[in-house]
């Protein structure tokens, strides 16, 4: 089946991109051949794959003639909402964060049900591989709700647990100690924030940034709790942590639970708070997978290959058990 679509100047434009760069991208992610000659598109392949390819490029043109510059991030977002039966649009123009040069908005529909949810709950559980976005959404809605005033500062912690590595005595302040920890959340804050500014709000208490056992005995109101890597907590600090929420103050607990670094015999609290908390009112959990992630692509392979390895060798390694 051959089909042609008459684009006007400015999709076209995009389309074409630097060195074909968007237009190559677009043949990787349909299964039919595009040929793009001034303003005609051609797409060349079965029924289908055509039918599906052209669904494709009508949105992209869409979310041109509203402004927005196509990347290759963007043609895959749109494949994967359509995918999945919805509106690329409401999923790509819902920008959260939007600061100087930095625009942050959810790029898969995940991603969007997870920003949705922190914003709909008080507590929103974000749980699936590296590379998803739970982390650096939830710092982008935390930095919002502080720029519109809704709180009155960000909390961010995680447990102080090595990923396999023993790193011994660490030299300096509080903060210069827990840096290796948190550096994660630090790297996601500045890229929100300019440097001065985070230093500013660090020495003025309105972004605090600390390990998870300094939670305990506190009650956080007027706050936005961002727990990360939460799949090395355990048990007793998952419960320790959600109830030190406080009034006006919301919770974002992020983790891969097939990622604990916790000692074989120790059990993790994500892992096992998903049984307890499914269910209650005002709590929401999302869970990512492998095509979620926004990182290079790559990423997602490594992903998938080690998603298959743990099938195959269950239940003998653990994150399979315990997911």
């Amino acid at each position: 089946m051959r089909t042609q679509i008459e684009l006007d100047n400015t999709a076209a434009a995009e389309l074409a991109g630097s060195g074909d760069t968007i237009l190559r991208t677009l043949t990787e992610h349909v299964e039919c051949k595009l040929f793009l000659r001034g303003n005609l598109l051609t797409l060349e392949g079965d029924p289908d794959d055509v039918a599906a390819a052209a669904a494709v490029v009508r949105e992209l043109s869409e979310l041109v003639a509203q402004g927005h510059e196509l990347a290759p991030g963007t043609i895959e977002a749109v494949t994967r909402a359509l995918d999945q039966h919805e509106d690329p649009g409401a999923i790509l123009e819902d920008v959260i964060w939007r600061h100087r040069t930095t625009k942050v908005a959810p790029k898969t529909v995940h991603q969007k049900r997870y920003v949705d949810s922190i914003r709909r709950n008080t507590i929103t559980f974000g749980i699936g591989p590296a590379g998803t976005g739970k982390t650096f959404l939830a710092v982008a809605l935390a930095a919002a709700a502080l720029h519109r005033r809704e709180v009155n500062r960000i909390i961010l912690t995680r447990p102080a647990v090595e990923a396999g590595e023993r790193l011994g005595f660490l030299p300096g302040d509080l903060m210069a100690k827990v840096d290796p920890y948190l550096r994660p959340l630090f790297d996601a804050l500045h890229d929100m924030l300019e440097a001065e500014k985070v230093s500013q709000h660090l020495e003025r208490g309105v972004i605090e940034v600390a390990p998870l056992a300094f939670m305990r005995g506190r009650t956080l109101n007027d706050s936005f709790i961002i727990l990360d890597e939460a799949q090395n907590t355990t048990p007793e600090q998952m419960k320790m942590f959600l109830t030190r929420l406080g009034f006006n103050s919301k919770v974002v607990v992020t983790g891969d639970v097939t990622q604990i670094d916790l000692p074989r015999e120790q059990a993790s609290g994500l892992a096992v708070v998903a049984e307890i908390l499914e269910g209650v009112e005002d709590i929401g959990f999302v869970r990512f997978g492998e095509e979620d992630v926004v990182r290079h692509k790559l990423v997602r392979r490594i992903v998938a290959a080690y998603n298959e390895h743990a099938q195959r060798m269950a239940p003998e390694l653990r994150p399979a058990k315990r997911a």
